[in-house]
Order: structure tokens, then sequence, then C-alpha cells
């Protein structure tokens, strides 16, 4: 009825949109059955090659950067169906040979089909430093999380680089109607608890930001309110919205950095030091 809140209707929303998006996916894929780009059965979650990769680059980056207290990092997102655009970002990045890892933001696919996690995994395993990727929301599509976590891992993972403490959250809420805590408090709980050794700033990664329409906006200032109680809290980073942008949501002293889109050719440079942090937009 018009005017009235219907919970069914709102608790499948994302259930019919990833059903729209797995019919779509799979009538292009009987529509060009000759074509090397898309799969017979585009959601068969079938991977071959490197798989668990941040597990791997964490273990990377804590050994190169152990006790380190000046640290410089790529934070990327959105590459999405931008192919070329993202073998040209990892080229750039390469050439500046003064970045330390990569953080890429989530949405490495469209349509979350098993063979856009491919193409993208191999495109980026040209980097040649570490590099670690989140869950975007339309990598939720069809069975695109199954996919992500053989090819990256868990939706939920940190790591310490330096003496910085990088806590990388699924916030991706309206992708799993509730089902499923996002953001999930129990785990920043947990870490706040067992902190590593030697961690004196953390940074905050997470694809949707605070306030968006895919974050559980009830959350949104018990969400902050964790944050702000890990060791030196620097700032909060996102991609999803496909445009550069600082802002402070909370007005509390804390930015929220918005990386672009591949497709605009730009990604942040990230430096850390004893001082704080800068950042500065690469075009290429």
């Amino acid at each position: 009825m018009h005017g009235l809140y219907s919970p069914y209707l709102h608790q499948n929303k994302s259930y019919m949109r990833k059903l729209f998006y797995a019919v779509l996916m799979l009538c292009a894929s009987l529509s060009f059955p000759s074509c090397n780009m898309m799969e017979v059965h585009p959601y068969d979650a079938h991977v071959q090659g490197p798989q668990n990769l941040n597990e791997t680059h964490i273990r990377e980056i804590h050994e190169h950067l152990k006790e380190r207290k000046s640290i410089r990092f790529a934070f990327i997102s959105d590459t999405q169906r931008w192919y070329d655009e993202t073998r040209d970002m990892v080229k750039d990045i390469n050439l500046r040979g003064d970045v330390d890892f990569v953080i890429h933001g989530g949405d490495l696919s469209d349509f979350g089909a098993t063979h856009e996690f491919i193409l993208q995994r191999d495109i980026m395993l040209g980097f040649r430093m570490p590099w670690v990727a989140l869950l975007g929301n339309h990598d939720c599509l069809g069975t695109g999380e199954d996919v992500f976590q053989t090819i990256w891992g868990k939706p939920n993972f940190h790591f310490q680089a330096g003496n910085v403490l990088f806590v990388c959250l699924n916030t991706n809420s309206l992708e799993y109607d509730y089902s499923e805590p996002v953001p999930d408090f129990a785990y920043l709980e947990n870490l706040m608890k067992n902190l590593p050794e030697g961690v004196e700033k953390t940074i905050v990664v997470m694809h949707v930001p605070p306030f968006d329409l895919e974050f559980n906006n009830n959350v949104a200032n018990v969400f902050q309110l964790y944050l702000k109680e890990f060791p030196g809290l620097l700032c909060c980073l996102n991609g999803h919205a496909h445009r550069y942008l600082v802002h402070e949501p909370f007005v509390d002293g804390i930015a929220y950095i918005q990386t672009p889109c591949a497709k605009s050719r730009e990604y942040i440079l990230f430096t850390i030091d004893e001082d704080g942090y800068e950042h500065e937009v690469i075009h290429f």
C-alpha cells in the first residue's frame, strides 16, 4: 500500500537486485557464446590460480615494515569494469618506486561474476609491492562474496605496517538485509582487546562510508565511537562514490577521505610519519 512501510519489501531489496544481476549476466553469457570475456556460467565460483592473497601480502607488509616510523601507501578503489585504466594504474604506482603497499577499497567486480574477479586479480598481481583488497557492494552480487573470500580472504581483516594498525571492514550493510552484523562490532571489540604490539596509530578502511544508503545508519554514531577507541585514529578511508572527497561526517576531527574510481585515472598517495599523515591525489 502506498505510504506504508513494508518489512518484506525492505528486506528483499538486496535479494531481488542480486537476482536481477544474475539473470542479466546469464543472458549476456548466452547471447555471446563465442566471447572469451564471458563465462558460460558467470557465477560458478570456480577459481584457479593464486588464492588467499590478503593473508600472504599482509605477512609481507608486516615483515618489510617492521619498526618503520614512516610508510607510504597508495589507496585505490572501484576498478570494476575499467581494466585498461587499472593496468595503467598498476604501471604508474610501480614506476614511482616509493610505495610500500597498496590498498584496494572494494568493487573489484561490477556484477559479482567470477571472471571479473579473476581478471582484476591477474592485473593487480603485476604490482611490485604487496597489496590487499576489501569487499565492495558490487562484489556481493551473485556468488561474488564466495569468490572474493577464495581469492582474497575474509571481509573483515587488519594488518600492521610499522607502528600503524590498518582496520579493514565490510560496511556493505544493505547487501546482507540485516541477516549478518555489518559492520561487525564483535570483530572490532575482539581486535581492541587483542591489539598487536607496537601499535601507536590507526587508519580505518571501508568501502561504504557512514550515512550512505548502503550503510546501516541506525548504528552510524555507535560505529564512529568504536573507531575512536583505537590508538591514535588518524583518519578513515573509503571508496564507493567514484570521486575524491574529504569531509568530517561526524564533525569530530576525524576526516573521511574518499578515493576516486579507476575510470577517472586517479588514486590517492598517503604518507605517514611521526608528525601524522598527508595525502595527495595522483593523476596518471
